[in-house]
């Protein structure tokens, strides 16, 4: 008996020593962004070629119209230390990498001036942080394969790049890294060097690619414990999806955000997908740590990526609000892929509307209501008053003499027992008092988002 009961307890220490290490040693990190981040990635625009100028005339425009609203984040997506790229994908030919002593890339001061002489990002930096904005950078996983083919040293360690490198699990769609191999000697003091490099830059964001399928948890743990010990709050979002929903409680203990879709562009296809994989990750919102619905394509993208055909978003104006009513309740980190300069009056009201964006930055449980076929409802709690919020889609397809379909809503679905108050959140306007049922009109493709407050 005791034998067994002493086996029992070392059991139990075991598990609980193991669930330790697969915690993130920071909870603080959660902290760093205890509501959905809000900003502006240069991919959907410009791909793996935005340069400085086109950096700051994004920043000036988030800082005149955005910021007040609550927007706050620059980040400059994949490849800034390449000196040549200028396709619309990968330049794979002959890349000219920028890159220091110790096996870091450095910002190429030919897309980057204010990067030259060593300066890397601390001056661009500066310049958004002088606008009250916050900057962010892409990264991929990894140590590059230049470095390995250098043998640098790596900083802080006597290891050097081929200590600590493996040619297993790379990324299958851009060369440019090895993995690092966690317990290697030398392989967290090169995590480790890289942050302590982009906390002197005065980085406030860091997308880090190719972590998640498969699910390299080596080195999730690794980058988690290097933004810990860099002494500086940095975001962690994690790329690209769809993260295996298996591996949910450890993203969730180690990032900020974390990839559900793969590369999501303007097309009906795709947005409709988001409906199952939302629902699927609902359960795993929580203040610091947001399921990412990826990047919001809409106003002018395309300029120098994906198909380069430099386009106006392609979706509706239905469509729009059906990914902006999903996006808020569901509470997925806002990041703007055209280039805000190029604006219209409708795109900046969209990103603006004061409604939408409480939705998304302070509500709590939320969840589908239900789905019938293509008609969903979503609900969600505003803390604050007691309110719920509901949003209803339309996601049928196109039928020929039909543009509008009727989405009622119990209201004891919603816990409401008597009379509410109905308001729009898009328009600002109470649409009225009702009992029992709630029916909105919804066009095809369409959705509606609303504020419920019980009469007392």
């Amino acid at each position: 008996m005791k034998k067994h009961y002493f086996l029992s307890v070392l059991f139990t220490v075991l598990v609980l020593f193991t669930f330790g290490q697969n915690k993130s040693s920071n909870s603080n990190f959660l902290n760093w962004a205890k509501t959905p981040p809000l900003g502006w990635n240069s991919w959907d625009c410009f791909g793996p070629t935005v340069v400085e100028a086109e950096v700051k005339a994004n920043a000036d425009y988030m800082s005149k119209y955005l910021k007040k609203a609550g927007w706050e984040y620059i980040v400059v997506d994949i490849r800034w230390y390449v000196d040549n790229d200028k396709a619309h994908g990968y330049n794979e030919k002959d890349p000219s990498y920028v890159m220091d002593e110790y096996g870091r890339f450095l910002p190429s001061p030919v897309r980057f001036p204010s990067a030259a002489n060593g300066k890397g990002f601390k001056l661009l930096a500066d310049y958004i942080h002088s606008k009250g904005l916050k900057f962010g950078i892409h990264i991929m996983r990894g140590i590059p394969k230049v470095a390995v083919a250098k043998n640098t040293p790596i900083l802080g360690s006597t290891a050097k790049a081929q200590d600590v490198y493996s040619k297993d699990t790379l990324c299958n769609w851009l060369g440019d890294m090895y993995t690092v191999v966690a317990g290697k000697e030398g392989a967290q003091a090169y995590y480790n060097s890289l942050f302590k490099l982009y906390a002197s830059w005065g980085l406030d964001f860091v997308k880090v690619d190719d972590l998640s399928v498969p699910y390299h948890t080596g080195e999730i743990e690794m980058i988690r414990k290097a933004i810990d010990d860099c002494g500086r709050a940095i975001v962690l979002s994690t790329s690209p999806g769809e993260t295996p929903i298996a591996n949910a409680d450890h993203v969730m203990a180690h990032a900020n955000m974390w990839r559900t879709v793969g590369d999501f562009w303007d097309n009906w296809k795709q947005l409709k997908e988001h409906f199952e994989v939302c629902d699927r990750w609902s359960p795993y919102i929580g203040d610091g740590h947001f399921p990412d619905a990826d990047m919001l394509p809409l106003g002018r993208i395309g300029i120098r990526a994906e198909r380069g055909d430099n386009r106006m978003s392609a979706f509706t104006k239905d469509e729009r609000i059906t990914m902006m009513s999903l996006f808020a309740i569901f509470r997925s980190p806002l990041m703007f892929g055209g280039n805000l300069p190029d604006n219209d009056a409708s795109t900046l009201s969209l990103i603006t509307n004061k409604g939408m964006l409480e939705v998304n930055q302070h509500s709590t449980n939320n969840k589908q209501l239900f789905r019938n076929n293509d008609l969903i409802a979503w609900t969600a709690d505003d803390p604050k008053t007691g309110d719920k919020y509901l949003a209803v889609f339309n996601a049928t397809d196109y039928e020929k003499n039909s543009e509008k379909l009727t989405i009622p809503v119990k209201l004891s679905q919603l816990g409401i027992k008597g009379k509410c108050t109905i308001k729009d959140v898009w328009t600002n306007k109470v649409i009225g008092v009702f009992s029992n049922e709630f029916a909105p009109v919804i066009n095809h493709h369409g959705a509606g988002l609303y504020r419920l407050t019980v009469i007392k």
